[in-house]
C-alpha cells in the first residue's frame, strides 16, 4: 500500500514563518491596524521575525489602499459617467481641482486618522488623483505607519504578553487578544469622541420614544398592511390612481408647482402664490427670481424650495439676496419661489372624498408647533437645546441648522427658533388638532378640493393667523397640497400610543386603496411598477443634492 509520506516536523517548522506572514497579510484586508498590532506582539514574544512581520503588514496595508483607489477610479467613475448623475460633472470637476491642491496632506493625515482612510482613498480614486502620486504618497505613509505600529507594540507589548504566559507557545491566543483589544479601544474611542454622556443618554432614551424611531423600525407593520391591501385590491400600484389629476397620484415625483397652480387658479385667495424659476445656471435662475418677485410683488422674506420634495427637504426661508444666491448655488434641482405666509400658525389637514360623492370629509388635523429655546443670559443655544426635554432628541438637526449660532449666549428672555419647516422629520412638534375642526372649515376645504381636478385624497399644509379664522374657514393660506403618500401626521402627537398611530395609518391606507379602486373602475389606470421605480430613482437622486431645511 502506497501513499504520500507525512511531512517531517522540521519541514512544518520551516514553513511556519511563511504561514504567519500570509495570515497577517490577509488580516490587513479586514482590520489592518489589528493585524499590525498582532504582528508586533509576536515580535515581542520572539515568535516571528522582523522581515516577515514588516513585509506582510506593509504589503497588505498598501495593496488594500491601492485596491480602494482602483475600485473608485475605474468602476466608480465609469458608473458615474454613465448614470443620470453625470449632470453634476461641473461639481466633480471643482472637487478634482480642490483635491489636487490639498491631496498630498489629506492622504498623509488620513493614514493616522481612524475611519478616514476608506472615504479618502475612494475619493482620491473617484477624483482621479494621479496614480503615480497616489502610489508614492500612500507607500511612504504605509511604510512609516507600519514601522511605528510594529516598533511601539514590540516595545510595550511585553506587559500584555506576561498575562498570557501560560499560552506563550500558542500565537493565535496572542493575535486574537490583540484584535479584541484593538477593536474594543476603537469602539471606546469612537464613543468618547462622538458622544458625551449627555448625547449617549439621549440616544438611549430616544429608542423608548416611538415618535423618534427611524423609518426602518417604525414602518414595517405599515408595509405589511400595504401588501395585504395590494392583495385584497389586486394592485400594488393602485394608490397611484387615487388622484388622477396628480402625477403618480401623489405617491412620488409629483410637482408641487402643478398642484399649486391649480389652487392658485381656482382658489387664489386661499393659496400662497408661487412660481418656478427659469434658467439652467445659478446666475440665470437669480435673474428669473428677481423678475418673478418684481412681477408678483414678492418681497423678502420668501420661501425657496424644490419642486419635487418630501418630508420638508430643502425648504428655506430666504431673508436677503445673499441667502438666495447661496441657495441657488447648492443644487441644480428645479426650484420654486413662494410668497411667505407669515401665519404664524400652521396645520396639516388630511382630506378625502370618494369619486361620485358630493361631499368630502376631514380625516385628521395636525397642529404644528414650531420649537424654540429661551435664553437665560448664561447658556449657549447648544446648551439650551440639550437641556430641553424634547429638543435634545432632535439636537443633531437643530445644531446643524443653527450653525455657528449654536455657540451664541442668548440674553435672558431672548428666544431662538429651532426650525421653520412644518415637518416632523425637520424637528417640528405635532399635535392632534381635530379640536379645530368645524362644519365651516370642513365645508371650505371641501369646496376648495372639488375645484382641483382629479384630487380625492391628501393633505393640505395651511398657515393662518388665528384659530378663529381657521374655524370659520376664512383668512388662511395653503402652502402645499400633498397626494396619496401624505400622512395624517397627527399620529406623531407624543400623547398617542404606538397602536393608535398604526390604527390611523391603516385606516388612511384603507381609504387610499379604496379610492384608487373606485377610480380604476372609472377607467383610470394605475402607474406601472417600472415607471414608479424610475420616478423614485429620479427623486432620490435630486433629493441628495438638496440643502438642509430651515
Amino acid at each position: 500500500m502506497t501513499g504520500a509520506l507525512p511531512l517531517a516536523p522540521e519541514t512544518l517548522a520551516g514553513w511556519l514563518p511563511f504561514w504567519q506572514a500570509a495570515g497577517f497579510f490577509c488580516a490587513t484586508f479586514v482590520l489592518e491596524d489589528a493585524a499590525a498590532v498582532g504582528a508586533g506582539l509576536l515580535l515581542a514574544s520572539g515568535s516571528i521575525a522582523w522581515p516577515a512581520a514588516f513585509s506582510a503588514c506593509f504589503l497588505g496595508i498598501w495593496l488594500g489602499d491601492v485596491g480602494l483607489y482602483a475600485l473608485a477610479r475605474f468602476a466608480g467613475r465609469t458608473w458615474f459617467e454613465n448614470s443620470r448623475l453625470k449632470k453634476y460633472s461641473g461639481k466633480v470637476a471643482r472637487s478634482e481641482n480642490w483635491f489636487r491642491e490639498r491631496g498630498t496632506m489629506i492622504l498623509i493625515v488620513s493614514r493616522a486618522v481612524p475611519g478616514a482612510r476608506l472615504p479618502t482613498y475612494l475619493a482620491a480614486g473617484f477624483l482621479r488623483v494621479p496614480a503615480v502620486a497616489f502610489l508614492l504618497i500612500t507607500a511612504a505613509a504605509a511604510l512609516v505607519w507600519t514601522l511605528a505600529v510594529l516598533f511601539l507594540t514590540q516595545m510595550f507589548g511585553t506587559r500584555l504578553l506576561h498575562w498570557f504566559s501560560h499560552y506563550k507557545s500558542v500565537s493565535f491566543w496572542v493575535l486574537g487578544s490583540a484584535v479584541g483589544l484593538l477593536v474594543g479601544l476603537r469602539i471606546l474611542r469612537r464613543v468618547l469622541s462622538d458622544l458625551d454622556r449627555r448625547r449617549l443618554g439621549t440616544r438611549f432614551v430616544r429608542w423608548t420614544r416611538w415618535e423618534f424611531w427611524p423609518m426602518w423600525l417604525f414602518y414595517p407593520p405599515v408595509a405589511l398592511y400595504y401588501l395585504w391591501l395590494a392583495l385584497k385590491y389586486r394592485g400594488a400600484m393602485l394608490p397611484t390612481a387615487a388622484n388622477p389629476g396628480i402625477f403618480s397620484g401623489g405617491m412620488v415625483g409629483e410637482s408641487k408647482m402643478k398642484t399649486l397652480q391649480d389652487l392658485m387658479h381656482s382658489s387664489g385667495e386661499f393659496t400662497a402664490e408661487a412660481e418656478l424659476l427659469a434658467g439652467d445656471s445659478p446666475k440665470g435662475r437669480l435673474i428669473s427670481l428677481r423678475a418673478i418677485c418684481e412681477r408678483r410683488n414678492i418681497s423678502y422674506p420668501f420661501i425657496l424650495k424644490p419642486d419635487l420634495g418630501q418630508r420638508g427637504a430643502g425648504i428655506k426661508l430666504i431673508r436677503n439676496e445673499a441667502q438666495a444666491v447661496a441657495y441657488l448655488q447648492e443644487t441644480q434641482a428645479q426650484l420654486m419661489v413662494q410668497r411667505f405666509a407669515a401665519g404664524p400658525h400652521e396645520v396639516g389637514i388630511f382630506y378625502y372624498r370618494f369619486p361620485g360623492e358630493t361631499h368630502g370629509r376631514i380625516f385628521a388635523i395636525t397642529e404644528k408647533v414650531f420649537p424654540f429655546v429661551t435664553g437665560d443670559g448664561k447658556a449657549t443655544v447648544a446648551e439650551l437645546i440639550w437641556r430641553d426635554d424634547r429638543a435634545r432628541f432632535m439636537a443633531e438637526t437643530y445644531l446643524q441648522r443653527a450653525g455657528s449660532r449654536q455657540h451664541h449666549v442668548l440674553a435672558a428672555g431672548e428666544t431662538q427658533p429651532l426650525g421653520l419647516a412644518g415637518n416632523h422629520a425637520q424637528g417640528c412638534i405635532f399635535r392632534d388638532g381635530m379640536r379645530l375642526n368645524t362644519p365651516a372649515l370642513e365645508q371650505r376645504i371641501d369646496e376648495i378640493s372639488k375645484k382641483v381636478s382629479g384630487f380625492y385624497i391628501g393633505r393640505y399644509d395651511i398657515r393662518f393667523g388665528s384659530e378663529a379664522d381657521l374655524r370659520q374657514g376664512t383668512h388662511f393660506q395653503i402652502i402645499e397640497l400633498n397626494g396619496a403618500a401624505a400622512e395624517a401626521t397627527s399620529i406623531y402627537d407624543a400623547r398617542n400610543t404606538l397602536w393608535s398611530a398604526y390604527r390611523t395609518l391603516f385606516r388612511q391606507w384603507d381609504l387610499v386603496f379604496a379610492i384608487g379602486a373606485a377610480n380604476r373602475r372609472r377607467g383610470c389606470a394605475p402607474m406601472t411598477m417600472r415607471d414608479g421605480w424610475r420616478a423614485w430613482r429620479h427623486y432620490a437622486a435630486l433629493a441628495a443634492t438638496y440643502p438642509a431645511a430651515d
